[in-house]
């Protein structure tokens, strides 16, 4: 194995065990189903911003998935292991597509980060709506999710922009990747 897929893969479990302790940290019930609000998709998004390419998209995937398993929601599991890979898909594609553009500039790349995490945050809210709805059976009781979900999504863009203003303004990213 070469440094940088021993690299990949340690900051790969590096940003599953922050999604999935972000996840768990904070656990607010949801109207309407048996879910939870909670601030893990702050994880999701910061391992497709800094990660990004499978390892961040897994990392997301895998943490939130396991958070479901280790908080006793395992019928969760796999619709969010594959919800917030999709997620996390979404923001890496959206910022790498746009953020070469933005490139050097400050406020263009915060444009890019709020795209990219509305766009990832709306992935999630209709993935939990279909899987409650259809895979969960709660047919009708699933729509009030949609307003516990979009607070979450709410809460996690603006915690996902403060704690990559502060990493890209402290360099501690850019220390540990020089690293690699």
């Amino acid at each position: 194995m070469d440094r940088k897929n021993l690299n990949g893969l340690v900051f790969g479990a590096l940003f599953t065990a922050l999604t999935c302790v972000f996840t768990m940290v904070i656990k607010v019930p949801t109207l309407g189903t048996n879910g939870y609000v909670n601030i893990g998709d702050t994880g999701v998004l910061l391992s497709a911003w800094l990660l990004g390419g499978w390892y961040g998209v897994i990392a997301a995937g895998l943490g939130s998935g396991l958070a479901d398993i280790l908080s006793g929601y395992p019928a969760y599991a796999p619709g969010t292991f594959i919800i917030k890979l999709l997620m996390a898909l979404a923001a890496y594609k959206i910022y790498k597509s746009l953020g070469t553009k933005a490139n050097g500039k400050d406020a263009a790349k915060a444009v890019v980060y709020i795209i990219s995490a509305i766009a990832a945050e709306i992935v999630m809210v209709l993935g939990y709506l279909v899987y409650e709805y259809f895979v969960m059976g709660y047919g009708a009781a699933a729509f009030p999710s949609v307003i516990s979900n979009s607070v979450q999504a709410g809460t996690n863009i603006v915690l996902s922009l403060v704690l990559i203003a502060v990493l890209e303004k402290s360099h501690v990213w850019e220390r540990a990747i020089q690293r690699r």
